[in-house]
């Protein structure tokens, strides 16, 4: 009987001892997949991230590109208008030079 609690026994802590270390080689698996999902949902959030920023800086370039464009289309047209005005008043130029130069 003394024998047979022993073999009981032994079978028993060999049994706890392989569930210790059947449950700490689980625990690592889990622990080495969670690590690897953190990376994989670090890298996906970078990625995003990058696109996000590069979909921003097209943005940010068209509509710069734009607002240049607007401000050419303005600055040509004040330009068209002193040329404008410039031959406008060229006549009244021309004949007050001739007039200065005939009095003279």
């Amino acid at each position: 009987m003394a024998l047979e609690a022993i073999q009981t026994v032994t079978q028993a802590e060999a049994k706890a001892k392989a569930d210790r270390e059947a449950a700490a080689a689980q625990v690592k698996q889990k622990l080495a997949d969670a690590q690897r999902e953190a990376k994989q949902t670090v890298e996906q959030v970078r990625q995003q991230a990058r696109e996000e920023v590069r979909g921003m800086m097209a943005e940010a370039e068209a509509k710069a590109a734009q607002l240049t464009q607007e401000e050419l289309e303005r600055a040509r047209a004040d330009c068209e208008a002193l040329k404008q005005n410039a031959r406008g008043r060229l006549e009244q130029a021309a004949q007050l030079i001739v007039g200065r130069v005939v009095e003279r």
